[in-house]
């Protein structure tokens, strides 16, 4: 008895040091200032700068160290991250509305860019610690959930898209200023510079981002237990059926995403290898079809729901994406690449208009549910579709060694097999989107939902209402 007392009194002065390393006496957050949307955008922007910057260095060690099925291997790499991301995010968001968004903020960060400086101490480990991060490669979860803790429900979208335009923003910029200075330096100092911003970011979460939750942390609910229901990642899968509407929304996403998702991991190394374009060429491609995507996803979009409604909107967006993957799907010279990519831009107007539609169709208290549903199919595509990429290049034998004897025929013929079939997918998506109901009103309520006290695990891991984490104009979360 004695030996358990201790035992609990080590495990509570353990809680109370965590909760004063979070939260400072007398409850005010940590930190400079309130919690505000501006500390989730610095964040953000800083995480995916240092990823931006390695773009041209990663595609050059990914071919050095994989000279053999370099796609199949890139594919597998990232279709383990994405996978474990998916597995993880609900644990991670449900264990955020319990200790809180900043320590966590903290983890998933540092874990994200632990793998940049193992890019030159040692390849291998390099790719290994990338597939394995996915456990904790879930920035964008904890940060919506955060700007959900400190906005008001009507602010909640404008603040999503401003966490979105900062992500997009970074990767206009950094993958040009990387190539630049891998050229002129070497790769060597690109990540020696990456590593610093990654570090930058630690520390700027330590000193400077306060905790979004300290009046919901109470003393009773350190340590309290999270039940199977919030942590398992197919809960919200099984609810998918319920509804017909969010049925056929939920099929229309994982068809239109799983191809996406496979592009964001190898198409980058697909113009550099197969196209040919040099490193300036890519990094100039990203930043203009960033600023595409951006103007696609604001102007545009805004114009489109107005005139042409919900449903509509999604059926454009997806006719676009159908163009842009046939394109990158035969195109063979790189004006074509160029042609392709301002289509994309405009495929981006997809997802947020599917998200609106979700909104519409679900009533108030069950919006994180219905939104959790269509992440939780975005993040099994995460982890499905690169692999599904790497393994179609294989099977065609679209390999960086041999591409220019063996399988030159071939590859004269369909440069890119992977983007064909994508554009197969995303027509059975369109085909399924054509009976979405326009205007079915509130009443979608998936059986089983439990509404938690504190309201945060809705937002946790759900996209935001506006569709802005859900389509980031180049790269997801979990495929950086």
């Amino acid at each position: 008895m004695t030996g358990e007392k201790k035992k609990k009194k080590r495990l509570n002065r353990s809680i109370l040091l965590a909760k004063k390393i979070i939260i400072k006496d007398g409850g005010s957050p940590q930190g400079m200032g309130e919690p505000s949307v501006y500390h989730a955008v610095v964040v953000i922007f800083l995480e995916f700068f240092a990823w931006g910057l390695l773009t041209t260095p990663v595609l050059t060690v990914l071919h050095e160290t994989f000279p053999q099925h370099t796609f199949l291997m890139n594919g597998l790499i990232h279709g383990v991250k994405g996978l474990l991301s998916f597995l993880s995010a609900p644990l991670i968001g449900a264990l955020s509305d319990v200790w809180g968004r900043k320590s966590f903020l903290l983890l998933t960060v540092f874990f994200t860019c632990a793998p940049i400086p193992l890019m030159k101490i040692s390849p291998w480990w390099y790719f290994a610690v990338i597939s394995m991060s996915g456990v904790f490669a879930v920035t964008f979860s904890v940060i919506f959930a955060y700007v959900a803790d400190i906005t008001a429900e009507h602010e909640r979208s404008t603040a999503y898209g401003l966490v979105s335009a900062t992500f997009a923003a970074s990767l206009v910029t950094s993958p040009a200023i990387g190539a630049y200075l891998s050229v002129m330096y070497g790769d060597t100092l690109v990540v020696i510079l990456a590593t610093a911003i990654a570090l930058l970011d630690i520390c700027f979460i330590l000193v400077a981002v306060p905790e979004s939750l300290p009046e919901k942390m109470r003393p009773a609910s350190w340590g309290a237990p999270i039940s199977w229901e919030q942590a398992d990642p197919f809960a919200s899968l099984r609810k998918v059926g319920q509804d017909s509407t969010v049925l056929l929304i939920c099929i229309t996403v994982f068809l239109s995403y799983l191809p996406e998702a496979g592009q964001y991991s190898s198409f980058f190394l697909y113009l550099r290898q197969v196209i040919r374009f040099r490193s300036e060429t890519v990094a100039a491609f990203i930043a203009v079809v960033g600023i595409l995507s951006i103007v696609a996803q604001t102007l545009v979009l805004g114009i489109l729901m107005r005139s042409i409604g919900n449903k509509n909107t999604i059926l454009l967006g997806l006719g676009f994406q159908i163009l842009q993957l046939a394109w990158y799907g035969f195109g063979s010279q790189p004006w074509m690449m160029w042609a392709a990519g301002a289509v994309a831009a405009m495929s981006s107007i997809t997802f947020p208009a599917i998200s609106a539609i979700v909104s519409r169709n679900a009533d108030p208290d069950q919006q994180g549910v219905v939104q959790g549903m269509i992440t939780g199919i975005r993040g099994l595509c995460n982890g499905l579709g690169p692999a599904f990429y790497g393994f179609i290049f294989y099977l065609f034998h679209v390999e960086l060694t041999d591409l220019d004897t063996v399988d030159r025929h071939i590859s004269s013929i369909i440069p890119g097999p992977p983007f064909l079939f994508g554009a197969c997918s995303v027509l059975l998506s369109l085909l399924v989107a054509l009976f979405i109901p326009e205007h079915s009103g509130p009443g979608v309520r998936p059986g089983g939902y439990k509404k938690y006290s504190n309201g945060a695990q809705g937002h946790s891991h759900s996209p935001p209402s506006s569709g802005a984490e859900g389509k980031e104009p180049l790269l997801d979360d979990s495929c950086v």
